[in-house]
């Protein structure tokens, strides 16, 4: 996937923020910590992963979903919705 590397700065800051929470969940379940606390640690990583993936997509949709007819680009519906299913 060609995306456009300055339009993902937040992307990775969020999957640098998410790669802590991990650790931070790692450490909790480690340590005993309650199961409510870490499942809701676990809830909050699992959706910035969510999110991380919604813009990626919406970023990159013209280079990810590019179609070739007769030097034009286009969006193939059916494969972005597989793409954000495949996130839901």
């Amino acid at each position: 996937m060609d995306v456009d590397m300055t339009q993902l700065g937040d992307v990775l800051a969020r999957l640098k923020r998410v790669q802590g929470q991990l650790g931070g969940i790692i450490k909790m379940i480690e340590d005993g910590r309650d199961c409510a606390a870490v499942v809701t640690q676990l809830a909050a990583a699992s959706k910035a992963l969510d999110k991380a993936g919604f813009k990626i997509i919406a970023s990159g949709l013209q280079q990810c979903m590019a179609v070739e007819d007769s030097g034009s680009r286009g969006v193939d519906v059916a494969e972005l919705e597989r793409l954000f299913l495949s996130l839901a």
